[in-house]
């Protein structure tokens, strides 16, 4: 159960230096202009707000990662930034696109109720 929960982690890990990647370098490119619906202009004139978004996302990915890599003592880590992932990803959705509650805080929520169940 611990490897699933584990791997669980690590697609939300991954799925934040996707959201990093997307923020922080693609932006105002044609990808993220076509994934954020996003015309030239806006993109243009919130890059740099956009890369700090990223770098946030970056941080809770690390976070993920830290967890995992301690084993049974990364416990209260991974519960943290999996929280930490859960409320950015419901003000995301209350304040921008209620996808935002299935693509972040979904996968997230799973991850943190397995791993409680698994303790």
């Amino acid at each position: 159960m611990n490897t699933v929960v584990n791997l669980l982690i690590a697609l939300v890990a991954l799925l934040h230096v996707y959201f990093l990647v997307l923020e922080m370098f693609l932006w105002d490119k044609p990808f993220g202009i076509k994934t954020f619906r996003l015309t030239q202009e806006f993109a243009t004139a919130s890059k740099a707000l956009a890369a700090n978004q990223g770098l946030y996302n970056g941080f809770l990915a690390a976070g993920l990662a830290w967890g995992i890599c301690l084993g049974a003592h990364g416990f209260s880590i991974k519960v943290f930034f999996l929280a930490c992932v859960i409320v950015a990803g419901i003000f995301g959705a209350l304040t921008a696109s209620r996808k935002i509650l299935f693509i972040q805080a979904m996968p997230a929520a799973i991850a943190l109720a397995l791993l409680l169940i698994a303790r």
